[in-house]
């Protein structure tokens, strides 16, 4: 099994390399600077024994505070981006995160390729006013965080999740065409209902109403999710744990996305 050595900007590993390669180099910096002239060349120094206890005693110290402070500053960063991008209950990507990547991507991906495919779906929680009402905000949480989980469990790693409202969120699925999205999302909605769910012992059943909305040409955030949103409320009024997801779209819907 290989190891790998950790060097990011967050590691203490980076930090001891780093102090270190750092303190050799001011001994290598101090024996040449003493051992040199432009008179007499090369030569040892009276006391070159000082160019590596000084060094020793002075380098260390002074680079790994440098270097510890420069860590704790990544750290920091870090943590400041996760809580600007993520929402703090599901470790999803927070609204607005979720649309500027879905955007970021749209943009980014019609420069190279006007045939570029994926979609986009909108994934609400049924009747979770009851859950919250029956056992408390708390427990509300503790399932929205098991829902969260299970819809991660069902995408790829390529793909992106979004909590883009109380209880809804939303999924981003690059690349893949009509089927496959329509795939992914009743697979997603199976998960949700067979996930176990038991705040007092007996299994509380959840379920989600997904609507979805592909595209094959130029799109946006705000075109997708319109026409995954209305796919969404089909759902709900057609009885709800269900996939409104037709197997192609509309002529006019494609016209629309590619001139968009």
């Amino acid at each position: 099994m290989r190891l790998r050595l950790d060097l990011s900007a967050e590691s203490r590993a980076r930090v001891i390399l780093f102090t270190t390669l750092g303190t050799l180099l001011c001994i290598a910096v101090s024996l040449v600077l003493d051992s040199y002239s432009f008179e007499k060349g090369w030569h040892w120094g009276q006391k070159p024994i000082n160019n590596v206890t000084i060094p020793l005693v002075l380098a260390p110290p002074l680079l790994y505070f440098l270097l510890s402070k420069l860590r704790e500053l990544a750290i920091a960063h870090r943590e400041l981006l996760i809580i600007s991008t993520q929402d703090s209950l599901t470790d999803c990507f927070n609204r607005r995160a979720f649309t500027a990547l879905v955007d970021r991507y749209l943009e980014r991906i019609f420069e190279r390729s006007s045939r570029a495919q994926g979609a986009l779906l909108v994934i609400d929680v049924d009747h979770f006013k009851k859950v919250n009402d029956s056992y408390g905000h708390e427990t509300g949480d503790a399932a929205l965080k098991l829902i969260a989980e299970t819809i991660r469990s069902e995408i790829r790693e390529t793909d992106a999740v979004g909590r883009i409202g109380g209880e809804e969120f939303s999924v981003f699925l690059p690349g893949v065409n009509f089927p496959q999205a329509e795939t992914t999302a009743e697979r997603i909605r199976a998960a949700v209902s067979s996930a176990l769910f038991a705040p007092r012992g007996p299994r509380h059943k959840l379920s989600v109403s997904i609507g979805g909305a592909a595209f094959e040409g130029s799109s946006s955030f705000g075109e997708l999710y319109r026409r995954a949103d209305s796919r969404l409320y089909e759902a709900k009024r057609g009885g709800r744990n269900r996939v409104e997801f037709p197997p192609s779209e509309p002529a006019e819907m494609l016209v629309s996305a590619t001139v968009h």
